[in-house]
């Protein structure tokens, strides 16, 4: 495939990720860890059943992700992983209009996460990664699930 095809592509899957997507940060318990936590980042794209096909051919295209059909009709194509997150927000980052500062700020997280261990994260590694997740919480559309800055201060030692 030659470059401008890539590009070509590239260009594509922005542009359906800005319409029919969705960037996340998030903190998942982990019992199974020494400190209970894990950052997780996640790049999902969202399609009806009846035009999945798509969420398939972008998975094939970028050589990773797993597909799942809800029960409310929706499949999504979800992508995991500091180092993926990050080759991949590598190549739409030129082409991302509408979530331009989520990309940004889950690209700045997945540069950090993917060099470091969560037991070596530093305190000040910490409160970059909360301002990245606050930039994101602040940029995606409001839950109630959402936790605040304070609780999210607390679940990453950063309280005094």
């Amino acid at each position: 495939m030659g470059s401008r095809s890539k590009i070509k592509i590239f260009a594509y899957i922005a542009g359906f990720l800005d319409g029919d997507g969705s960037l996340m940060m998030q903190i998942k318990n982990r019992p199974d860890t020494k400190t209970g936590l894990r950052f997780m980042l996640t790049i999902c794209f969202y399609q009806d059943h009846r035009h999945d096909e798509i969420l398939y051919w972008i998975r094939k295209k970028l050589g990773i992700g797993y597909i799942f059909k809800r029960n409310d009709g929706i499949t999504e194509l979800r992508i995991n992983g500091y180092k993926q997150i990050k080759k991949i927000l590598n190549n739409l980052l030129p082409f991302i209009r509408i979530k331009k500062i989520q990309s940004k700020s889950i690209l700045r997280a997945s540069n950090l996460l993917s060099k470091k261990s969560w037991m070596n994260l530093t305190r000040s590694d910490k409160k970059r990664l909360l301002e990245y997740l606050l930039i994101v919480q602040k940029e995606n559309y409001q839950s109630p699930k959402k936790k605040t800055e304070k609780e999210l201060k607390i679940i990453l030692g950063l309280t005094p």
